[in-house]
Formats: structure tokens, sequence, C-alpha cells
């Protein structure tokens, strides 16, 4: 697999990123890519939410739109796939470029804009996997020129929740005006009681957990009313967290002070200090997903020890290619064993204890 990214890696960053991802999922849907055969350890089995997760490192959301190729990358090895942002309605996102490459940082700056097909094409391909098995959460937002997020939002439970195996509210992404407003702890109260009783009326047996996708750039005030309203609302999951608009200091590539939300390398620090911030401020009841700047077996297993009962990658495979995965797993199950754990769930929090 390193081999086969190896030869077409270099040929593909030729292209503009948007136009490589686009050819990147076109493969994947006709077959084209290798699958990776990667022995499941025992040690990195996760069971969460009433699901057995046969590895702790999933796909985040944003590389799969339109629910396109869910199975493609549970096949690379992941241990569950989210896919989406997805709207009520088609939108087109943003005027392009919106879509950049930080080559000598390992990151990508996105200003996409939830670009994507609309929950109805999203539906029929999640209804025409129903049975494939794997664990696919999705990912839900609202459109742009709505004004009332949480019809947008109950809209797309009704369509989609069926077919999930768990939803995401996605009220983080930089790029949808006032979006992030609803992180507040009043709309934020009022869009989780909706999209609750929405979620309950429509899949009543079997309800999928309901998971909250959160910015990491909050204030403490955010961050303890996130968690205040997040217990008591009875929330399943965080998602800690999405792209930042800030700039560290650091980054070198040219297309750096262009606007969007960074991921990548330049994310980890700041998205694992909201993360164990949130492990804290919830008691470590509400499990968590840690996601921003994943790329290595030492990134993945510090969000773990900071909290994260799950980790989330996308931007290293930029570069690198889905050979991360198995790397990753097979690096973890390592410091796990080295660290005296029997199992994954064991790490989780470590490093508040």
């Amino acid at each position: 697999m390193s081999g086969f990214y190896g030869l077409i890696g270099p040929l593909i960053r030729l292209v503009d990123p948007e136009t490589a991802h686009g050819l990147a999922l076109k493969t994947l849907r006709c077959g084209l890519v290798p699958y990776q055969h990667i022995t499941p350890d025992p040690i990195l089995a996760t069971r969460l939410w009433g699901m057995e997760f046969p590895n702790p490192v999933g796909l985040a959301a944003g590389f799969d739109k339109d629910a396109d190729v869910p199975d493609a990358m549970l096949k690379q090895g992941f241990g569950f796939v989210e896919v989406g942002s997805i709207t009520p309605r088609r939108q087109s996102g943003n005027p392009k470029p919106r879509l950049f490459r930080l080559s000598k940082d390992g990151a990508v700056i996105n200003r996409m804009g939830f670009n994507n097909k609309g929950m109805e094409e999203a539906r029929e391909r999640l209804a025409a996997r129903a049975d494939h098995g794997g664990i696919v959460g999705v990912n839900l937002g609202k459109n742009k020129d709505t004004e009332d997020a949480v019809s947008d939002y109950i809209l797309g439970i009704n369509a989609l929740a069926p077919y999930a195996s768990y939803v995401v509210i996605n009220v983080s992404s930089p790029n949808t005006p006032g979006l992030r407003a609803l992180q507040g702890r009043e709309p934020l109260e009022h869009l989780l009681r909706g999209v609750r009783s929405a979620l309950d009326a429509a899949v009543p047996e079997n309800t999928p957990p309901l998971l909250l996708k959160i910015a990491p750039d909050l204030t403490n005030e955010d961050k303890a009313d996130i968690a205040d309203v997040v217990i008591a609302e009875g929330v399943n999951g965080l998602i800690v967290g999405n792209t930042t608009i800030t700039r560290p200091d650091e980054l070198q590539s040219p297309k750096a002070s262009e606007a969007g939300g960074l991921s990548g390398k330049p994310l980890f620090g700041l998205s694992t200090r909201v993360l164990s911030d949130m492990y804290r401020r919830t008691g470590g009841k509400v499990p968590l997903i840690g996601v921003g700047g994943v790329g290595s077996t030492e990134t993945a297993y510090a969000k773990i020890r900071a909290g994260a009962s799950l980790v989330q990658l996308y931007s290293v495979m930029v570069y690198e290619g889905p050979a991360v995965i198995g790397e990753i797993l097979r690096g973890l199950a390592k410091l796990l064993r080295a660290d005296g754990y029997s199992s994954l769930t064991d790490a989780v929090g470590a490093d508040h204890r």
C-alpha cells in the first residue's frame, strides 16, 4: 500500500487539491485503490455506545461529504468512518479556490462551505449499503441560507438517522456564517433539545448515539457552558475539535494567510489541550473523539491519554496516503503493551490519573 501511494502521491500533488480529492474519490469508487489487509489486534478493540469498534482510528468528516465511499474507506483499515457534513439541500459551497496545501507545515486550509449534494442523494447511498456492516457515522450541517438552524438539523435526522451508526451535529465549521454561534449556552440548549426529540422519534428503537462536534477556538466560558449543556441534555459524545481559524507563528507555507480553517500538524497542540480540558470538565463521563493533528502513533496515543476513546484523521492522508492507518495501529498496540495496558480502554484519560 505504501508503495502504491508512493508511486501516485507525487502525481496527485501536481494538481490542485480539490481536483486531487475528486480523483481520489473516483479511484476509490471504481475499486482501483488496493485494500489494506490489517490483522485486527484485540488490544485495540473498543466497545462504545453498544457498538464494537475493531480499532479506535476513524476517518474524519470532510473526506467523504456525500457518502460515496464509506465501505472503501473501511477496507483501508479504519475502525469507523464519518461521512458529511450533509445539509438538507444541495449547495455548491464557497467560491474556488477554497482548499490549500501547506506542504511545509503538514497542514491544510479549507473554506469549502459545506459543499455537498444534499440529504436525498446521501440517503440513497446509505440505504443501499445498510446491510454491509461497519460503523458509519453521519455528520449533519445546515444550509448557508437557513435562518432556523434547528429545522435543518431535524430534516437531516429524519432523512439519515435510520442509516447512521451515530449522528453528529456539527456546529463548529468556521466556513458557514453564524454556525459557531450555536455553541453558546442558550442556542446550544435549544438546538440539542430539538434534535434529541427528533432523533428519538425518527429511530425509536436502537436510536443511534447523538454526538456534538465543537471547535478548538473556545474561551474557558464557552467550554464550561458546552460541558454543562452536553451533560444536562444527555448528549452521548463530543468530537473535539474542528479546524482552527488561528494561525500559529511557526507556519512556513506561502498559503498560510489564506482564509478558512486550518487542519493537520499545527492543530495538534491546540486541539489536544481542548480535548483534555473537555475530559476534565465532563468528569470523563462523556466519551470523546479526538481529532486535529492526528498523523502518527504518538499523536494518536497522546489524544487517547488526554481523554479520547476514539480518534479521527484526514489531513495526514494528503501527504502520506492511507498506509498511515496501519502504521498508527501497529504502533498503538506496541505502546499500550509497553505501558502495561491490557486494553485501549484502560489508557483513556491516563494523563488525568
